[in-house]
């Protein structure tokens, strides 16, 4: 009986990218860790394989899938592998591409798929980040516009106590309702862990997992309303677990970062855009929050430096949305449930402007009136209506 004839690179080359790098989720072609695919006539195979570090605690993994795929080939006598290292350039190419396929394979969420799904986001804590979350929320609602907000700074869960909305996260049929509050001509729906802990000051001590399971409860679990226009995200302040959990997670979101004049918050918050950036989300601008305190005789006082906003904005290439001045209003309005932009004063101006620039300019709603779903189900409730009996010759019979 002839023995097999040898394959050819390109064969062995497919069966490699059924070899996938536990770490980073991808096959090892693709990855470009398979540099070099060698056959002789004899059928020994020799390979070139590039680990991301050469201590790689994984290659013994690697090593018998490899083994595994190829040995069992007609063909094949050998197979030999001689183990490389990633350049630094190759390893950012690697993670890059890993990144990439983990956002187009997303697991699936509750989000309805045409909601607007906006990351607010900060270098560091104490910028204003959760008041200008629940502020935009409150400005979106006020125009007719269901929004969602989740609040994803879980340590720091603030939101209920600045939109005014109390209660339980109850479940129905296996999801958890949002907490709701109607808002001029809309409203907003709420989850936070502050609905599930007795005291705002209590400590919530927990760690990376669980952290990463609530958020993701959030995405999941919660039964988000269909007409959900948009979900505004209060990201923990950094680039941690949750951050990048979130952005894997819903890799359609899109950012916007809060920074304040002061050039140590503006050079921290780029390092959040580049998070985001290499997480394939779009970074929509900056809004600079404190840019000056504007006295009550009408005069204006640079209290945290000036232009970091736009610094930031011109640094990372986007749009400076709007700049937040001090009012001692913003914050009492946040300590008693009332948002500053359903009111009066420079501050509510500035941020009913910026959502005005979400809405118009920035972040349209996604417009589903004439949709083939939306005109699907009008075809319907018309064909139902013709069935259904008229009422007084119903009564006749």
């Amino acid at each position: 009986m002839a023995s097999s004839a040898p394959p050819s690179p390109d064969d062995i080359t497919a069966l490699l990218r059924g070899v996938i790098d536990p770490e980073l989720g991808s096959d090892i072609v693709e990855l470009g860790m398979a540099r070099s695919v060698q056959v002789d006539p004899a059928g020994v195979v020799q390979l070139e394989i590039a680990l991301t570090t050469s201590g790689c605690p994984l290659r013994a993994q690697i090593q018998k899938d490899i083994r595994s795929r190829l040995e069992s080939l007609p063909g094949v006598s050998r197979v030999k592998i001689n183990w490389g290292e990633l350049t630094q350039d190759e390893k950012q190419q690697a993670m890059s591409k890993a990144r990439f396929n983990v956002s187009q394979t997303a697991p699936d969420t509750s989000i309805p798929a045409t909601a607007k799904i906006l990351m607010i986001a900060s270098g560091k804590g104490g910028v204003g980040k959760s008041s200008i979350t629940t502020n935009l929320a409150a400005a979106l609602a006020a125009t007719g516009f269901t929004v969602g907000v989740m609040d994803a700074d879980i340590w720091g869960f603030s939101v209920p106590r600045m939109l005014g909305v109390e209660g339980d996260l109850l479940a129905h049929e296996g999801k958890i309702s949002p907490v709701a509050r109607q808002i001029g001509d809309g409203r907003v729906e709420v989850v936070s862990m502050g609905f599930l802990v007795d005291q705002e000051d209590s400590a919530l001590m927990w760690r990376g997992l669980m952290l990463n399971r609530a958020v993701q409860h959030f995405c999941q679990d919660v039964a988000w309303p269909a007409d959900l226009d948009y979900l505004l995200i209060d990201m923990p302040p950094g680039t941690g677990d949750v951050q990048m959990g979130l952005a894997k997670m819903l890799p359609r979101s899109e950012m916007i970062i809060v920074t304040t004049p002061a050039l140590a918050a503006q050079k921290v918050a780029a390092r959040v855009a580049d998070m985001g950036r290499k997480n394939y989300l779009r970074i929509v601008g900056v809004i600079e929050n404190m840019t000056e305190f504007i006295a009550p005789d009408g005069s204006s006082h640079a209290l945290f430096g000036t232009g970091g906003g736009r610094q930031l904005a011109d640094d990372i290439g986007t749009p400076l949305l709007g700049a937040i001045p001090i009012e001692p209003g913003v914050s009492t309005g946040g300590d008693q449930g009332v948002p500053a932009s359903l009111g009066e004063g420079p501050a509510a101006e500035a941020l009913k402007s910026i959502a005005a620039s979400i809405v118009d300019e920035h972040v349209p709603p996604v417009e589903m009136a004439g949709c083939s779903a939306r005109m699907l189900d009008a075809a319907v409730a018309a064909l139902d209506a013709l069935d259904e009996p008229d009422s007084d010759s119903a009564a006749a019979h």
